[in-house]
């Protein structure tokens, strides 16, 4: 755990200096106005339907099985009273 924190905080300082010392040259301006350029994204064609949610009820009733078919299915063991 020492070790990962270690490692976290060598990685912070480098990139610290890495701006450091990109900040101090100016001379690359060029290359930040290419990063900054942005492109329109267009918009995805909707789909949905207004109160349409049947996919989320089912998915949630596939999940409630996932959930409770193992637990009905050791129930008889949990319920069994301890042998002392």
């Amino acid at each position: 755990m020492i070790g990962i924190a270690f490692l976290l905080a060598l990685l912070i300082t480098a990139f610290a200096q890495t701006a450091d010392i990109q900040s101090s040259q100016k001379s690359n301006i060029a290359g930040a106005a290419l990063v900054l350029q942005t492109t329109p994204t267009p918009q995805p064609e909707d789909l949905s339907e207004i109160g349409s949610t049947d996919e989320i009820v089912a998915m949630g009733g596939v999940i409630a099985l996932i959930i409770f078919i193992p637990i009905l299915a050791r129930y008889k063991y949990w319920a069994r009273p301890s042998s002392q």
